[in-house]
Parts: structure tokens; sequence; C-alpha cells
């Protein structure tokens, strides 16, 4: 490809030292960051060269480069990760974003708690994990707040809760609680928690078989039911590893432009899960095996050892983490080593085929979508207006970039007085326009709007009247209120074949903005209801109102409670009159 000469200025300057670099579109949005040994080696090749075809497509994209010398390799991985995390580049290997693993977490308090955790937040507490199935590390916890009588709340209040009632707490709102007790309850807990069920179990039986002499016998089908859901738990963490040590396996396997990443969480010598992602790449291969090994620990606890394959670079992993990374040659860790990328292998070839049809279908529509507005067509933003029978009138905005929702530029909006459809779409379509002139921000490449010529002729009136150069469409439905046709900003109709790549893409969008503007308006219609029947109950103020929100959560719970679950958070006569509102006919 021709390279402009403000490119050949740029390359020319580069230095022969260790630093990332930043890739940028026509509009100055950044599409990709990099790191690299030598500046002026690596961004070079970007534009020399044969490259596959997608860092063909990624180098067809970029307008503009910067760079940002640093004193060595590690310094430039760093300073990768932090720019990846705030600017979420779309070509580059993300990992932060889309996966969250969930953690079981002990606080440090005497009068301790254990809860699930997504985030690593306190170094005082106890984090045991990661659990790649948030599935089952909520049953482990619900399993330890059932067996075990510790607290449940996350800060202790004032007076005891249905738990303290129902015997699965000890009550430390209102009774001073053995700490040598408790300490005995956090050495067992921690102990199941680290696989070993022996002792737990074997309480349970005798409590089972206790129960059915005495002919208690739901009460026995309860441990029974214990009993079987911990050996369900069990079963998930075993491994055939011999020692006990914490560690996290990586491997991967590249083939056709895609990547395969893989990891196996090992903590006491057993397997509690494991991790894949099968994503296109435009670097390097190590570098990006690299850069989703750091981009793992930047929300995760980090184990005292790491096992990858043969060519990683352990010197810098081990210098950024501080901890030992290793490349097994022989004995069990090669075996697992050899596993993981076995099955980051199969699960590329398992992945590839949808992974690939999924990419080829979007690049599709995207590519008719340019065709039919003869410019390339990269943001697309779409609005959404709902209320009920003119209250509660809102909008939601949803970005979809190069096909693909962006959740970070998603907007809610809470709209004036419901006059009609066409007014709240012009009012929308003024504030989010508005607010990126003023903000210097680009407009999207095109505009759509969920109807026909009427909302077309609304949103072009802002568009002229704030004198924008931002192009519109509308989506067109049939008798059925099922999309049937574009229309441009002439209003000139372009039918859409039902079995097109671009049909699916605009169905997709339109379900899209749907569902969020939809959301927005039963958030603060339920708030309005929650707001209305408490504050009729003489009794009630802000802070009972807090307080029975917190314990119930939800307006359906609280209609469902009894009143003497009622008067466990408000007093008793507070609590008849809240219960008779509540189910007045």
């Amino acid at each position: 490809m021709a390279i402009s000469q403000n490119l050949q200025d740029k390359l020319a300057l580069l230095p022969d030292q260790p630093g990332c670099y930043i890739m940028k579109d026509e509009k100055g949005e950044i599409l990709y960051v990099g790191k690299a040994k030598v500046l002026k080696n690596r961004v070079r090749s970007y534009f020399h060269g044969v490259h596959n075809e997608k860092t063909t497509r990624l180098v067809s994209h970029i307008r503009d480069f910067e760079f940002i010398v640093t004193d060595s390799e590690k310094e430039s991985l760093l300073l990768e990760i932090n720019l990846i995390k705030k600017h979420h580049p779309p070509y580059n290997i993300m990992l932060m974003d889309d996966k969250s693993y969930p953690y079981i977490v002990m606080t440090h308090d005497d009068y301790f708690a254990v809860r699930l955790s997504r985030r690593v937040t306190s170094k005082k507490d106890t984090y045991f994990g990661p659990y790649p199935s948030s599935g089952a590390a909520n049953e482990i916890v619900k399993l330890i707040n059932t067996l075990w009588p510790i607290r449940k709340c996350r800060t202790i209040p004032k007076q005891v809760c249905l738990y303290y009632h129902m015997h699965q707490c000890l009550g430390p709102c209102i009774h001073e609680v053995d700490k040598e007790q408790m300490a005995t309850y956090r050495k067992e807990i921690s102990a199941f928690l680290k696989g070993d069920a022996d002792a737990i179990l074997k309480q349970l039986q005798e409590k089972m078989m206790k129960a059915s002499e005495n002919l208690q016998f739901e009460k026995a089908q309860e441990y029974r039911d214990m009993i079987v859901s911990i050996h369900h738990v069990m079963e998930k963490q075993i491994i055939d590893f011999k020692d006990r040590k914490d560690r996290d396996v990586f491997g991967w396997y590249e083939d056709k432009g895609y990547i395969s990443l893989q990891g196996f969480f090992i903590r006491d010598g057993k397997l509690l899960g494991r991790n894949f992602t099968v994503m296109p790449i435009y670097e390097e291969t190590m570098d990006a095996f690299v850069s989703f090994i750091l981009q793992y620990y930047q929300n995760n606890v980090i184990p005292k050892e790491i096992l990858v394959p043969e060519g990683t670079p352990t010197d810098i992993l081990e210098d950024t983490l501080g901890v030992h990374v290793y490349i097994p040659q022989r004995g069990d860790k090669k075996t697992l080593v050899d596993l993981v990328c076995k099955n980051a292998k199969t699960a590329h070839e398992q992945k590839f085929e949808l992974v690939f049809r999924k990419q080829h279908e979007l690049d599709q529509a995207n590519e008719q979508l340019a065709s039919i507005f003869h410019a390339p067509i990269h943001t697309v933003e779409l609005f959404d207006n709902s209320h009920l029978s003119g209250t509660f009138n809102v909008s939601g905005l949803v970005v979809f970039v190069d096909g693909k929702p962006d959740k970070n530029q998603y907007r809610h909006y809470h709209l004036d007085t419901y006059r009609s459809d066409l007014d709240s779409m012009k009012e929308v379509v003024y504030r989010r326009y508005v607010r990126l002139l003023k903000e210097h921000k680009p407009m999207p490449d095109l505009l759509l709007v969920d109807g026909g010529a009427q909302q077309i002729e609304a949103a072009k009136e802002i568009r002229d009247m704030l004198d924008l150069d931002l192009r519109i469409a509308g989506l067109v439905k049939d008798d059925k209120h099922n999309t049937r046709a574009l229309m441009n900003d002439q209003l000139e109709e372009i039918p859409l074949k039902k079995e097109s790549s671009l049909f699916f893409l605009l169905t997709r969008m339109q379900d899209e903005v749907h569902r969020f503007a939809i959301s927005y308006h039963r958030k603060l219609r339920n708030q309005a209801m929650t707001k209305s029947v408490l504050d009729t109950v003489e009794g009630i103020g802000p802070a009972r109102k807090k307080a029975l929100m917190k314990t119930f959560k939800s307006m359906k719970r609280m209609r469902e409670a009894s009143v003497e679950e009622l008067s466990q958070v408000v007093p008793k006569g507070v609590a008849q009159s809240l219960y008779d509102r509540l189910h007045e006919v």
C-alpha cells in the first residue's frame, strides 16, 4: 500500500529504543496498541513486507501513529497493558473486559463472612479461586453459608435478621460470639475450600443417620441433599497432580489468523477449572500470548508458579509479575503444559469454523452497508424511545463499531414530558449531538432511527439545525412490525433480503437498542412504585425504607413476606400496616 508523506516522515523519526506505539485511523480513534524492544524496527514492519489478511486490514485503516519511549521492555509491557485497558482498541486481544472470574473471599474480620467476588480488592481478606464457572462457585458459597453459622450481611446491623432465627448465624450483632469458635469455623471452611471435605461429610452422615433414627425424615433428606451437593462440587475440582502447590498453566495454538489461548487454574493440586478464548490475531503470536497473561493478572491473584510452553520469554514475565515462570522439560509439569496446548488446539478446531463464519458474515454485512451508502460505515448509533401512556419517558442509545456492540458508549436519557414520538426523537438526537459537538468528539458514520419517513425527517431537522455532517437512515417495518427495508435520508427505500447478513445485523441492532431502552424504563418505573408504596405507610422513613429494600431486594419479595418476617426489619405495628398496604386489592 502507498504510505502517506506524514507517515513516512514519522517513520524516519522512530528511535532504536523500547517503547509503545499507538496506531490511529482517519478520525484519530485508536486502532491498536503495541510494544516493541526496538520501536524503529517493529513499527516499520507494518508498512513494509507481506502480511496476512487480518494484519493487512489493520494496516489499511492506519492513518497516523504515536510512540512513547520507555527505559526497558518491562516498562513497555506495563504501559501497553494500561493503554489497552484505558482505550479498548478494537484490534488488540483484550481479556479484562470479556472475562471476570469469580473468587470465593473469606473476610479478615473476627466475625467473618464468605461470599463471591469478581475483583481482588483487599490484601487482608483470603481469596480462593479463580473459578471459571460462576455457577460452581455460587454453589460452594451457598453450601458454606448453610453448613456454618457465619454472618451473611456485609456490615453488622443493629438487630438480628432471619438467618439468626433459622440458626444459620450466631448473631454477632446482639451477642458476644466466642472468637475461638469463629477461628475454628475459619479453619474448617478454609480446609473445605482447599478440597478437604472428609470431616464435614462425616458430620453430615452422622446427623443424617440420627435424624433418620428419630423419624425426622425431612431433616434427614436435607442432610442427604447437602452430602450429594458436596460430592458434586468436590468432583469438579479433581485432577491427578501429586503436589498441592498453587499454579497456573497457560498454552496457545495459532492457525489461519486466529489464536486459541488456554489457561488451567490449579489450587492445592486440584484443577478448579479452565478458560479458553479464540480470537483473531493482528500481532506476533508470542506478543499476543504474553499480553493475554499480563492482562489476566491485572485483576487476579498471582500464584506461586506459572507454567508456560517452550519459546515463551519467561524472563520478561518473571520481571513483570515477580513470580517464578517455568518452562518444564519433563515429568508431570511438562505433561500438564502439553495438555493445555492440546486443549488449545482442540478448542481452536472446534470453535474456529463457527468464529470464522460469524466474522465472515459480519464482514459481509459491513461491506453491504458500505456499498449502500457509498462510504465506509464503521460506527453506527441507534436510539429507541420508551414510555407508558406518556409517563417515564426515556430513550436508550446503543453504539455498534464494525458490527459489534460497544457498550462503553451506551447511554440512557430521561426525557422531558411526553408530547409525541417525534418530539422525543428530536430531543434525544439534539442532546446527543450537541454533547458530541461540545466535547469535540467525532460523529458516527451512520445514525439509524427506528422508523420510516417521519422519524428520518425529525432527525434531519436537528441535523440541519446543528449543521452536522451526519448520515441518517431509517428501519422501515411491515404491517407485522418486522423490519423489511432501509430508508435513506432522501426517503428512498432499499430492500433487504431476509437471508442476508446485513438483515441479521440490523435486526440484532434493533433488538439490542429496544432491550436497553426498556430495561431503563422498567428500572425507573419500579423505583417509582417502590417510592409510592413505602411512602404511604406511616412509620416508614428513609432509613427504614433503605433497610427494607436491603433485606428483601424487591417489592415482589417484600409482598411475599409474612408480618413476622417484616417485623424483623421494622416494628410489629409498622410491619402490619405495611403488610396490609402491600396486599390491598
